[in-house]
Formats: C-alpha cells, structure tokens, sequence
C-alpha cells in the first residue's frame, strides 16, 4: 500500500510514519509512505505557501499554485487524493476499510492555517476526509490518523491477523474489557470465565460484554445496528437482561445464538 503526504511539516509526518508499527510495515515492504514538502512548490526565495484571504479575515490561507506544482510533480501519484478538511466526509473504520481494500494506494494534502484555497479542493482534489468534529493546527495530525488506522488493516502489518478483527469499531461495537496478568491485583479479580478454558464461553462473554459496553457509551452505535437488524437473537436477550429494550423485528432470525 502506497500512500503520499503534502505538507509543510515533512519531517513531522516522516518521523512518525518510521516509527513503531508503521516503521516496521515500512521496513517490511506492507507499506510504502511517500511524504512531499509542500513548499518545494513554490517560486520565491521565501518559499512561500500562503496569503491573505479575499474579503479579509485573520490568518492566512494555503495558496493553490505551491499546491497545484507539488501534487502535479507526482506523475505517479496513487488517487483518488483527500484533503484533510473538517468540511469532509467523516472518516471511519468503514472508510478505513474501504481505503485498505483499494489497490493503487491513495494519497493526502494536510492543510494548515485558516485553510486552503477552495479551488484546491474544488479542482485539485478527488474529495475531502474529516477525522472529527474538532479543530486543530493543521492536517497532519488526521492524516497520520488516517495512516495507522489503514495500515493497521493490511495484511503481514500487524504481528496477530485477529487484532483488526477483534478491537473496537470492527463489527460496530466497542471492544470488550481486557485482563492480563495477574489474575488478582489488589483484591480485583480476572472474571472467571476468562480463565475457565472454554472458549465458547469465553467468546458469548465478551460478545455480551461488547454489547453492553456500547449500550452504556455509545449508544448511537447500537442505533445504527439496530436499523441495519444486525442483532442476533441473543444479542437482543442479553441487551433486554441488562435493562437496554430493542424494538422487536430488528433481530437477525435466520442466524444461530452464539454459545450462552
């Protein structure tokens, strides 16, 4: 998976991408970070990527020509091309599934000051992501977002397959509590299930645990599994057990119960 980065801040997004669990999908070949000075389109001495805005205003905004020279300088660039925007489509586990299935890699402008000049995103750009409904510095940080939550999808990136799978967000819950050693610290014990050896129990507990968890701390995400009736039947028992109603009908019948 190629991925390539414009920003003003190259080194900040190149030392983290060398680090930990992307320096070693580097290392390996799994994934390819390409980062690219934003201000190598430029052509003044200063270097400069940005003005004023039209009509005034505080700040200062990111010019469309540096932009347009550095992006266009990749003649091999992997698209489709996001600019990191709070105006964008809000990126997701879906949309970081859906970015780790594409073949050709895809790549991000990280936009900084009072933002960047609308023609970047109108004529530059194949669409705008969002990580969240918060304002920060630059686009640096959300585009580094956006890598790790993709490169940890890919295959051979992370050392265990089932950790994609089993975490929050994978099948739209939050993940279940975890326990390490010891079994017992400071009179707080491991739930016993988790040491009992059976792994069907073992699985229906955190399933239920999963439930519940989400129900208490995000129950917007259990709205949205409840309209696409992707609730078992005995995810509906265990969730009626705890007090959390879901409407009748929005069971999935024809699946199996999982272990009780």
């Amino acid at each position: 998976m190629r991925i390539d980065v414009f920003t003003i801040f190259p080194e900040v997004v190149a030392g983290y991408c060398g680090a930990s669990i992307l320096g070693r999908a580097a290392s390996s070949g799994a994934l390819d970070v390409r980062v690219h000075d934003l201000r190598s389109g430029a052509d003044d001495t200063r270097r400069s990527v940005d003005d004023s805005p039209f009509g005034g205003g505080a700040g200062m905004v990111l010019m469309p020509e540096p932009l347009f020279r550095c992006v266009e300088a990749v003649p091999d660039l992997p698209r489709p091309l996001y600019l990191l925007s709070p105006s964008g489509r809000c990126f997701d586990q879906s949309v970081a599934a859906e970015l780790a299935s594409g073949e050709g890699g895809f790549s991000l402008v990280c936009g900084r000051y009072e933002g960047v000049d609308q023609r970047v995103a109108d004529h530059l750009v194949d669409g705008e992501l969002s990580v969240g409904d918060f304002v920060l510095a630059g686009g640096e940080l959300g585009a580094l977002v956006v890598i790790e939550t993709v490169a940890r999808l890919l295959p051979d990136v992370l050392g265990n397959e089932e950790s994609a799978t089993e975490e929050s967000f994978a099948d739209g819950l939050l993940e279940y509590p975890q326990y390490t050693r010891p079994a017992s610290f400071r009179g707080w014990d491991v739930p016993e299930v988790l040491r009992s050896g059976d792994h069907g129990a073992v699985d229906a507990w955190r399933r239920r645990q999963a439930l519940l968890r989400t129900a208490e701390r995000r129950p917007d995400l259990l709205d949205r599994l409840v309209r696409a009736a992707a609730l078992s039947p005995s995810d509906v028992r265990a969730l009626a057990e705890h007090g959390y109603h879901v409407p009748s009908g929005v069971a999935q019948t024809e699946q199996t119960d999982e272990p009780e």
